[in-house]
C-alpha cells in the first residue's frame, strides 16, 4: 500500500529515536548490572526491549507503507551515575513522546488513521511507562537520598 510520502519520512525520523532509546537503555542496563544494581538493571534492561519493539513496529509499517526504513540512530547521552543515567533516560523519553505527539498530528491530517494509533499506543507507552517509572526514581532519590535509593536496587 502506497503511504504518504510526509508520514514515512517522518516515521524514519522516529525509527532513529527508537533505535537511540534502545541503545542508551542498553548501555545504562548494563552499567547497573555492573554497579550490582539488579533491580534497576531489570528495568531498563526491559526498557530497552520495548524499545526494540517500538521501532519494529515502526520498520515494519514503513516497509507496508512501501518505504524504505532509514536505521540511522539518534545520537545517545551515557550518564556515569546512577542520577544522570536516569536523567538523560527521562529527557530521551521526554523528546520520543513530543515527537511521537507531532507524529499523531501529521499521520491525521494526512488520513493515515492506522500509523495514528500504532503511534499513539507507543506514546502511551512512553508517558504511562517509560517516563512515569524514570520520573518516580527521580522523586525517591530526592526524598529517600541517593544511597538509601542505590541500595533498596541492590
Amino acid at each position: 500500500m502506497q503511504g504518504n510520502p510526509e508520514v514515512i519520512d517522518y516515521l524514519n525520523m522516529l525509527i532513529g529515536g527508537e533505535l537511540a532509546a534502545r541503545d542508551q537503555y542498553l548501555i545504562h542496563s548494563r552499567m547497573y548490572e555492573d554497579w550490582g544494581l539488579s533491580k534497576i538493571f531489570e528495568r531498563i534492561n526491559h526498557e530497552m526491549e520495548e524499545e526494540a519493539i517500538h521501532a519494529d513496529a515502526i520498520i515494519r509499517r514503513v516497509l507496508f507503507l512501501e518505504g524504505t526504513p532509514n536505521m540511522d540512530r539518534h545520537d545517545i547521552n551515557v550518564g556515569d551515575d546512577v542520577v544522570s543515567c536516569l536523567k538523560a533516560d527521562l529527557a530521551l523519553e521526554y523528546e520520543v513522546r513530543e515527537k511521537l505527539a507531532k507524529g499523531v498530528k501529521l499521520c491525521e491530517e494526512k488520513g493515515d488513521f492506522v500509523t495514528r494509533d500504532m503511534l499513539r499506543q507507543q506514546m502511551s507507552d512512553t508517558e504511562e511507562d517509560h517516563t512515569y517509572w524514570l520520573e518516580k526514581q527521580l522523586r525517591l532519590i530526592e526524598k529517600i537520598g541517593l544511597q538509601n535509593y542505590i541500595q533498596s536496587q541492590m
